[in-house]
């Protein structure tokens, strides 16, 4: 099963090659992998996606519990969460399918990057489901290039009243 680890860390040199070399030790697996900047300059998160039980998910989380830097870990994959990735594709775009590509662009809500005469580059964010979805869509139209990201995620805030007891 695909769990997504939230793992804070301090924002200092080293720390991500620390977390991975980690992974790599242990002969884990990362499916993908995102970090960036929190609000706080001083701290960072990175997203950290395994396909792994949930007993190797455990070791893994106290494995990096071991790191210095490492302040809070989150498995997010039972919560409620919002996860997202980002993809930029490059499609041959012949003036006969350029109509279709287009209604898939819309279906998508996916934006025109950039657009030549044979090609079209377009960008698409949603979950990672989405954004396969998306891709398997493009793949039959003819994609040239792909840069995707990892998945990033965020749990989303507690609701106070969304418990059951609403009014």
């Amino acid at each position: 099963m695909k769990h997504v680890l939230s793992v804070l860390v301090n924002n200092s040199a080293g720390v991500l090659s620390h977390v991975s070399g980690l992974f790599t030790r242990r002969g884990y697996n990362i499916d993908s992998l995102s970090v960036g900047e929190t609000e706080d300059p001083t701290k960072s998160t990175i997203t950290i996606v395994v396909n792994e039980e949930e007993k190797m998910v455990r070791q893994i989380e106290m494995q990096l519990y071991k790191l210095m830097n490492v302040l809070r870990i989150e498995d997010l994959t039972y919560k409620e969460s919002a996860k997202r990735e980002l993809v930029l594709v490059t499609v041959t775009a012949p003036r006969e399918s350029r109509s279709e590509i287009l209604t898939l662009i819309d279906v998508f809500k996916a934006r025109i990057v950039d657009m030549t005469k044979d090609q079209i580059m377009v960008e698409m964010s949603g979950t990672p489901r989405a954004v396969e979805s998306f891709l398997e869509a493009f793949r039959e139209i003819g994609i040239e290039k792909i840069a995707r990201t990892g998945t990033i995620a965020l749990a989303l805030p507690s609701c106070s009243y969304c418990d059951g007891n609403t009014q």
